[in-house]
């Protein structure tokens, strides 16, 4: 892609608060310099924000204040001025009832925040599930320079000489608690050997796959997915990208130039590649809708279905963050994509370079870990968008992390109305249920939990467990957190709480899914389903104010990136009134 460089140098934005010699050009000065701030930092040289989501709240973002100074060096270094702000962090393992909820809230806290200050570049630290692609959202509707850096994965979890795997590991254990297999003691015993240092989730879980996105899309600098966050060559790229973000300022390089058609078909590939969450469905989807790109939901399935599964990490394979980074981390995904024709080389970085550019010379250091093509975890990795009478707007399911023998089945429903009703039964010995049901529960989507929450790989019965089977079809209107795994279908649309069909299977209902085939039926006439949903009615009272009441109006469901209605497309950079 060719992207024609602005010229330099140029008046910027920030020249609106800090240049020239009126009264509140003065005031904005000056107010700046009670902060030790020489006068000649105000020179016409690119004022850079630092939109940081660091909090004690959020522990995967715990670490991002040291990495900040690590980028406030790289722009001083280049020119720059650097001055950092906060902006909401949903953090993912605190907040209720779902970080998801905040997903936009977050989104618009960046949004509101670059607009209205003296910004011409803004560098985001990012880390959780939802603090990434909330970040991107909000840069993207602004359309200001804009550059990516993570805060890295966490080290491999140790206990009892085995690698544990952060959300995927609690996820086994709570299982082998329920079937007898491990004691409580025991659980709590790997709980102290589950998060050793500071970072994200260490397995392929959300943030991985968010920091493996934003690379894929160009809108990090190459390599800086993988690095572990305790490792001194993540603070290298934090100061890297500190200096980037300068350059980019003067050529004017945005997100819209970088987060184009083609990037998006990049990320949904890698995405496959690597095995990567299918929170990344919703996000992509979400990110693309604020840029202006026209992506759809079965866009992951006409670009990502043949692309095999080359990442052997947990929850899809063995492996964790670590030993991917060491292997050569996203890069060599990127090359082994191109190398088969399945990426757009051509595609514009953060960089300034081409991706194909980026990935010259790039090597394997373990093909145990990042596997040749022929020895794929699957030939058919990706996320898999499944339609029929059940998911007239689709559904998903992660094939690389489903049973195979579950692929295709037809199984008698055992339905659960909501979370409150899955956690009074799923325990008790008189439920009818076996290996052979599917497992079906309503009202978890972006309206019905609210925020549709990681409530989707529903824990098998007891009494199933018992039996030594690990795995079920699930069906629901939830998500799963990326650290999980099983025959799960997920985002199924419409959600149950807006009338979706859904909202009327019942238990005994017979449901066929057929990953191969795409299909998701529910095997009752066409005439009776009509009739259901005739007289279905909303549960429930809408809340009396607040966000919720603001989030449940304007949510859009999960095929159009749970998005607020209001906030799809670019509002630009344009400087506001003066305030005094």
């Amino acid at each position: 892609m060719t992207f024609k460089k602005a010229e330099w140098p140029r008046t910027l934005r920030s020249h609106a608060w800090y240049g020239g010699t009126s009264r509140d050009n003065i005031y904005h000065r000056s107010w700046m310099k009670n902060q030790g701030l020489p006068a000649d930092l105000f020179d016409g040289r690119p004022v850079i924000g630092i939109c940081n989501t660091w909090s004690e709240l959020t522990p995967c973002n715990a670490h991002l204040r040291d990495l900040a100074e690590r980028v406030k060096h790289g722009i001083y270094e280049a020119g720059g001025l650097p001055l950092e702000f906060p902006v909401f962090s949903p953090g993912e393992s605190s907040l209720r009832p779902t970080a998801m909820m905040y997903r936009n809230l977050c989104a618009m806290d960046v949004e509101e925040a670059l607009r209205a200050n003296p910004l011409d570049g803004v560098v985001l630290m990012v880390g959780c599930d939802k603090t990434t692609p909330a970040l991107l959202m909000g840069a993207a509707s602004v359309d200001i320079p804009a550059i990516v850096v993570t805060g890295g994965p966490m080290l491999n979890g140790k206990w009892r000489g085995t690698d544990v795997g952060s959300g995927t590991a609690l996820w086994q254990m709570s299982e082998a608690v329920k079937s007898g297999e491990m004691t409580q003691d025991e659980f709590l015993e790997a709980e102290q050997s589950m998060s050793r240092s500071p970072g994200s989730c260490n397995t392929m879980g959300t943030a991985s796959t968010m920091a493996s996105m934003a690379e894929a899309l160009g809108m990090a600098l190459s390599g800086n997915a993988a690095i572990p966050a305790v490792d001194s060559r993540r603070r290298v790229m934090a100061h890297l990208t500190g200096r980037r973000i300068v350059d980019m300022v003067k050529d004017d390089l945005k997100p819209s130039d970088v987060m184009t058609r083609p990037a998006f078909e990049n990320a949904i590939r890698t995405n496959g590649a690597i095995g990567g969450s299918t929170n990344a469905v919703i996000h992509l989807l979400a990110i693309a809708g604020r840029v202006e790109v026209d992506l759809s939901l079965d866009d992951w399935d006409t670009q990502g279905r043949d692309i095999p599964t080359i990442v052997n990490l947990m929850p899809s394979g063995k492996y964790l963050m670590e030993e991917f980074f060491y292997a050569g981390g996203l890069p060599v995904v990127l090359k082994c994509l191109l190398d088969a024709g399945k990426l757009h080389g051509d595609a514009l970085t953060v960089s300034g370079k081409t991706m194909a550019e980026e990935i010259a010379g790039v090597r394997n250091w373990n093909e145990d870990v990042i596997l040749p093509v022929d020895k794929a975890l699957t030939q058919q990795g990706g996320i898999a968008v499944l339609r029929g009478n059940l998911a007239p707007k689709g559904a998903v399911i992660k094939p690389s992390a489903a049973s195979p023998h579950l692929m295709q089945h037809r199984g008698r429903a055992v339905v659960f109305e909501d979370i409150d009703d899955y956690k009074a039964r799923i325990n008790d010995d008189a439920l009818d249920i076996d290996e052979t049901c599917i497992m079906v529960m309503k009202n978890c989507g972006p309206r019905g939990y609210p925020g549709m929450a990681e409530v989707g790989n529903m824990g098998l019965p007891p009494k199933v467990l018992k039996k030594g089977i690990k795995d079920m079809v699930r069906i629901s209107d939830a998500r799963m957190s990326g650290t999980a795994y099983g025959t799960v279908v997920l985002h199924t649309s419409p959600e149950a709480a807006v009338g979706g069909p859904l909202a009327v299977v019942r238990s005994g209902d017979m449901i066929e899914i057929d990953v191969a085939g795409r299909r998701l039926h529910l095997d009752i006439p066409d005439d009776e389903l009509a009739a259901r949903l005739a007289a279905w009615v909303p549960a429930g009272e809408m809340p009396k104010g607040g966000y919720d009441l603001l989030f449940r109006t304007h949510v859009q469901g999960a095929d159009e990136g749970a998005d607020f209605d209001f906030l799809r497309g670019c509002r630009g950079k344009e400087v506001g009134r003066d305030s005094h």
